[in-house]
């Protein structure tokens, strides 16, 4: 059975991405771009294996992550 590698990233919507990311940075210690940021980690099995996590706090607008109804 196949499993989960890694988690490509975490991207949300909100009113003040540049208000987010520095409570990011005050609260958790994340440094960030205007875009946000890039985590690095390892295969637990393979730590020469590296991969890549984005986070990204993005400003609230109509079109982007639209949800498709049925």
């Amino acid at each position: 059975m196949k499993k989960v590698t890694g988690l490509g990233g975490i991207l949300f919507k909100t009113n003040d991405p540049e208000k987010i990311r520095e409570w990011y940075k005050t609260h958790l210690g994340i440094e960030s771009e205007s875009w946000g940021a890039i985590f690095q980690w390892r295969d637990i099995d393979d730590p020469d294996k590296k991969g890549y996590s984005a986070w990204s706090p993005l400003k609230k607008r109509d079109g982007l992550f639209k949800t498709f109804r049925q």
